[in-house]
This record gives structure tokens, C-alpha cells and sequence, in this order.
């Protein structure tokens, strides 16, 4: 005898959010608020994005821009696009992102490196770089930007890689 197939709880349907079938009945009947919309989580970007933006500031300042080249823009976006990847790395090796990774990743990730790494500015110095006819500048500074982002980027997800699984030894 065949028996039927069981219905899915509404929690585990797909498409729907991962909601844990044993919570209480407080707040009954109300969906589970996203994770972007929480206070703790937006706090923690927020605290992180203040002091990514200040430690911007206070490197694009002690950074010299010889002939008025971009280096502090260029330096700040390659040292945080690997930052980011080692950061993204470990903490995806460690586990799933809850409790202190979640944190970490909001903090540093999302917030401090967030707001640190700046592509409004990567966009302002090559607009005026062409601008001033510096053709060759700014073409040297695009490809330096966005290849150089993406091979920092990948440099460090190899060193994060690199670094957890010796760990794991």
C-alpha cells in the first residue's frame, strides 16, 4: 500500500525563510524579521562603516598622490579587496555564518571594509584623470583598480585557504 506524500511544513517549503518549527508562540503569526533589518546587525555595519570611512580618510591623507595620481585610492581598494577576501575565506571555512563570524562579517566586512574600500573616488580620480587629458593615467589607473582589485581579491581567498587549512592539520 502506497501511502501519500507528507506536506512540507510551511518552514521548510522552498522559497520560504528557515524558520525553526520548535520556537515558542510568542509573536505567533508574524514572519521572522530579516537578518538586514535587525538593530544589533544594523548597529554593527554601522560602527564598522564609521570607522572604516575615518581609517580611509586618515591613510588617503598620510598616502602622497605623486603628480597628483591617485595612490591613496588605489592602495586603500587593493589593501581592502584582500583584506576582504581573507576575511570572506576564514570565516566561510570556519562554518556557517551565525553567532561570531556573522558578527565579524558584518563589522569588518560589510561595515569597516565596506565603507574603507571606495568606488565613488575610484570613479571621481579617473573622470578627472581623463579629464585632464591624461589619457595614459587614467587608463593605467583603471586597469591598475580593477584588475589589481580583483587579483588582490583572489590572493587573498588563496592565503585565507592557505592559512585555515594548516589550521586544520
Amino acid at each position: 500500500m502506497e501511502s501519500e506524500p507528507r506536506a512540507q511544513p510551511a518552514s521548510r517549503r522552498p522559497g520560504r525563510a528557515d524558520v525553526d518549527p520548535d520556537a515558542g508562540t510568542l509573536g505567533a503569526g508574524r514572519p521572522p524579521r530579516p537578518l538586514h533589518l535587525e538593530p544589533r546587525h544594523i548597529l554593527l555595519v554601522g560602527v564598522g562603516g564609521i570607522a572604516g570611512a575615518l581609517a580611509r580618510y586618515g591613510l588617503g591623507l598620510a598616502l602622497p598622490a605623486p603628480g597628483s595620481w591617485p595612490l591613496p585610492a588605489l592602495v586603500i581598494n587593493l589593501a581592502g579587496a584582500f583584506v576582504l577576501g581573507v576575511l570572506l575565506e576564514v570565516l566561510a571555512r570556519r562554518g556557517p555564518d551565525h553567532g561570531p563570524r556573522r558578527t565579524l562579517r558584518l563589522f569588518l566586512g560589510t561595515g569597516f571594509l565596506g565603507a574603507f574600500t571606495t568606488y565613488s573616488t575610484f570613479a571621481v580620480e579617473t573622470d578627472r584623470l581623463f579629464a585632464a587629458g591624461r589619457f595614459d593615467a587614467g587608463l593605467g589607473y583603471l586597469a591598475a583598480s580593477l584588475l589589481g582589485g580583483v587579483a588582490a581579491a583572489f590572493l587573498g581567498i588563496w592565503l585565507g585557504a592557505r592559512s585555515s587549512s594548516r589550521r586544520l592539520r
